[in-house]
């Protein structure tokens, strides 16, 4: 028998639902300004290390108050943690692959508007659902299949002839942005499924799991800062180039994903559908305010395609397998009159 799902009131769903959208159309938007109006550029890599190092932190916190007592949380930490280097080397995978998904947001950022790389970036759904398929032996319904290609069709709308930002002076390659959204797209695909592949293989929490990710991901963050920006790191220092919007994008990169957990317990698929369409619209208006993006007619209808495939992948999906309740009364009334 499945636990009962708690009972939440339709003003907290839409706090929820408001948080996300803010947060994931702010940190494209701001995360963009600080790639294009910035003079001196700060190391990307830099950046994405920190935010493992933040993450890493509020997990520990978070597993404190769940575990309830210090010693507790050390026994945690010595019996999951330090004491499981295979687990460790598990969860090295998905660290590995969202630090290149990460390091490529930075590298699509910085020569795609925000508005063109929320819209494309929702490729991620196709991605998910195929590496869902192949690597959870789940299936899709027809109606799911069909949003896929819709937002296929979208994106390539939109690509197709590339909005432009009119108040952006750096030189800028919008084919290097929509690879580095491709591998991007790809990670996140990859890397979400096999994350959830190995916390429903065991009964581990989602907070140790969480730390063991992160410290992998500090590790492999470290050696892409030493790997792509070593000797002008050691030249200009860690910090170069980082100011209070730099420190913002962080900020929000590293409670961005932890706050994720908390919107799908408490959401379902169509308000998270609306989500993503609200931060699309959100990153337009504040990309045309801000970059001086011009709309075209491909943008528009491409962005209008992505948004309603985002709410039909997102509806529930009728489970014909089950007799439902009315059909069993019914069935009992007329065995008892046999």
């Amino acid at each position: 028998m499945s636990p009962p799902k708690e009972n939440v009131s339709l003003l907290f769903k839409l706090y929820c639902l408001t948080v996300m959208t803010l947060v994931a159309a702010t940190y494209t938007v701001a995360l963009r300004y600080t790639r294009t109006v910035e003079t001196e550029l700060y190391f990307s890599t830099t950046a994405v290390c920190i935010t493992e190092v933040i993450k890493l932190f509020l997990s520990v916190g978070i597993l404190a108050k769940e575990t309830g007592s210090l010693a507790r949380l050390i026994t945690s930490l010595k019996e999951n943690v330090f004491g499981s280097p295979t687990e460790l080397l598990k969860l090295s995978v998905p660290s590995l692959v969202y630090a290149l998904q990460n390091n490529m947001a930075f590298v699509a950022l910085s020569n795609l508007d925000a508005a063109v790389y929320q819209v494309t970036y929702q490729l991620k759904i196709p991605c998910t659902a195929l590496c869902t398929v192949l690597m959870l032996n789940r299936t899709l319904s027809k109606l799911q299949w069909f949003s896929v290609f819709m937002l296929c069709g979208g994106v390539t709308l939109v690509q197709w002839k590339p909005a432009q930002a009119t108040k952006v002076q750096v030189e800028q390659n919008p084919w290097l942005g929509f690879g580095a959204i491709a591998v991007a797209v790809l990670c996140s695909g990859f890397a979400g499924v096999y994350f959830e592949k190995v916390l429903k293989s065991s009964d581990t929490s989602l907070w140790v799991r969480n730390i063991q990710m992160y410290l992998s991901g500090i590790v492999v963050t470290l050696f892409g800062v030493y790997m792509s920006d070593g000797a002008q790191v050691l030249e200009k220092g860690f910090f170069y180039g980082y100011t209070y919007y730099v420190w913002f994008v962080i900020f929000l990169a590293s409670v961005g994903g932890l706050y994720t957990s908390v919107v799908v317990k408490y959401t379902d698929n169509i308000m998270k559908g609306f989500s993503a369409a609200a931060a699309i619209v959100l990153s337009t208006v504040a990309s045309v305010i801000l970059f001086g993006l011009q709309i075209t007619v491909t943008f528009s209808l491409g962005a209008l395609l992505v948004c309603i495939s985002i709410y039909l992948y997102g509806l529930p999906r009728q489970d014909t397998t089950k007799i439902q309740p009315s059909e069993t009364k019914s069935s009992k009334e007329r065995l008892a009159t046999v």
